[in-house]
């Protein structure tokens, strides 16, 4: 079943049931829904839209991108979403990149021309309302559904380090997705709520499926984005929801919770499910947000080439404090879930012993069909049908596995490998830092000492965080100097980014 034809299953089953809300105005049913959608097939094809070709989504988080997404697959299309936080630069090369033959933008993110050729609509203005008058009846407007192999979703990475890679999502990759989030993360009910307040672009938006699976409510925040105080608001009102949060985001909403005094009760009342990922969450953080909000976290762990399936670590065992080794878990990613194979791998290839650290691979129905016309860069992340992540790691005799760190994070100092992860969960226990990031620097004996950034809202000394460090870790692991800053640079995603602070060591800080 494709995208297209879910939503079709629905608005048949369940065609007068609230759909998708802005704040807590109800804009669309499912009927009202899958009407606006076919009716954006219906113009999409009128402008010469052929199955297969791709439309960008360069907008802020916006009731009508659900619309737009699930009216481009109607249409046959795939979809590109593009961060509305990046430069308008940025965009018109990945636009070009993905041979976009239409823009769907907000002005508040784009107001110019984002390159020849490309048709471009400002989906809030009086020209671009006819898009979403619907049809006379959707019914009668069958959608070009293709194949379970076709292109659906065009991700574009972050770039970090290069120019970013467009990860080829199917229809497939796109279900498989969904339906595994039954089973290894959390139950959705038709009354139940999931609410867009990270980037619909990126994670949040993939998680408009399996609630759409269910017939559940969508709601966009009326800000479009992460305002704590107004989605416990709007969690009140309209029932507890449930939303994919960066660590960073969990962090606002614990912050939140915390300066006014919302109990773990209230938080409930306001909060069904908050599922965590895509940068790395550290157990002081996890702890209490925990401790704060109550047991409503998961943990899942994947990548935009295995979009939200990886592993997961449930609301079980995050709650289960009784467990002999929760202190372990609490800190690891989980164990692989249903849909995902998951091994540790050698550098050459052969599976590593538990605890034993080696970069983790995924293989499954949800893995990526490539990267967009980039034949060499698929062929070094995909190998015999592994998804080689780049994410070092080991497995525990009981299946739970440890992140230490990104494979090109690795510090090796005096021929031993320093994970930065581990030094980070340790200087975050000192009460006072907010944030630290830790990286390698050149040393001409050694090849790399380790340096810590931080941001603190506390006078520590280096003593008091070179103790803290000495009594946890190995002496080699400690960092050789300790760099205070106000903030740690990041990109749009909200992950640290470490190549920056790399610059800084070597004085090339702007």
């Amino acid at each position: 079943m494709a995208m297209a034809e879910l939503l079709q299953k629905q608005a048949r089953l369940r065609g007068q049931s609230p759909a998708i809300y802005s704040g807590s105005d109800l804009l669309l049913t499912y009927e009202g829904w899958a009407n606006a959608a076919a009716g954006v097939a219906e113009r999409l094809r009128r402008s010469g839209l052929q199955p297969g070709d791709r439309v960008a989504l360069f907008m802020r988080n916006h009731p009508m991108y659900l619309v737009l997404m699930w009216g481009v697959w109607w249409a046959g299309g795939a979809v590109v979403p593009v961060n509305g936080k990046l430069h308008v630069k940025e965009a018109q090369w990945i636009i070009d990149n993905a041979q976009a033959k239409l823009a769907f933008v907000t002005t508040d993110v784009c107001d110019e021309p984002l390159g020849e050729g490309i048709e471009q609509w400002d989906i809030e203005s009086a020209t671009a309302a006819g898009w979403f008058d619907g049809v006379e009846d959707w019914r009668d407007h069958p959608a070009a559904v293709g194949e379970l192999g076709d292109l659906a979703w065009l991700f574009y990475t972050s770039g970090t380090t290069g120019r970013p890679k467009g990860v080829k999502l199917t229809h497939q990759n796109l279900l498989t997705m969904g339906l595994n989030y039954f089973v290894d993360v959390d139950t959705i009910q038709p009354t139940d709520v999931t609410v867009y307040a990270a980037p619909m672009s990126h994670g949040a938006g993939t998680y408009a499926i399996p609630h759409l699976m269910a017939g559940a409510r969508h709601v966009v925040p009326v800000s479009g984005g992460v305002d704590a105080a107004e989605l416990f608001e709007l969690g009140g009102s309209i029932g507890p929801m449930s939303m994919f949060a960066a660590p960073t985001i969990v962090k606002r909403m614990v912050d939140h919770a915390q300066a006014h005094g919302i109990s773990p009760e209230r938080c409930g009342a306001a909060f069904k499910t908050i599922v965590y990922g895509g940068a790395p969450m550290y157990a002081a953080d996890i702890r209490r947000a925990l401790a704060v909000m109550g047991d409503r976290f998961v943990q899942i762990y994947g990548q935009g080439e295995t979009p939200m399936t990886g592993t997961v670590l449930s609301r079980d065992a995050l709650s289960d404090t009784s467990h002999p080794r929760y202190d372990e878990y609490v800190g690891s990613i989980g164990w692989p879930q249903t849909a995902a194979q998951v091994r540790v791998a050698r550098a050459d290839g052969t599976w590593a012993q538990p605890l034993e650290v080696g970069e983790v691979v995924v293989k499954g129905p949800t893995v990526m069909a490539g990267y967009w016309q980039n034949p060499e860069a698929t062929a070094q992340a995909i190998r015999d049908g592994w998804l080689w992540t780049g994410d070092m790691g080991c497995f525990d005799e009981a299946g739970f596995i440890t992140l230490k760190d990104r494979s090109k994070d690795m510090v090796i100092s005096g021929g031993s490998n320093i994970y930065p992860r581990e030094i980070e969960e340790v200087l975050l226990t000192l009460e006072g830092i907010e944030e630290v990031a830790v990286v390698g620097e050149p040393h001409p004996e050694w090849g790399e000492s380790v340096v810590a950034f931080v941001v603190a809202s506390a006078a520590l000394s280096d003593a008091e965080m070179d103790q803290k460090c000495l009594d946890e870790l190995a002496r080699f692991k400690r960092p050789k100097r300790y760099v205070r800053v106000e903030a740690l640079p990041k990109n749009n995603y909200g992950k640290v980014l470490k190549t920056e602070l790399r610059k800084w060591c070597q004085g090339e800080r702007t």
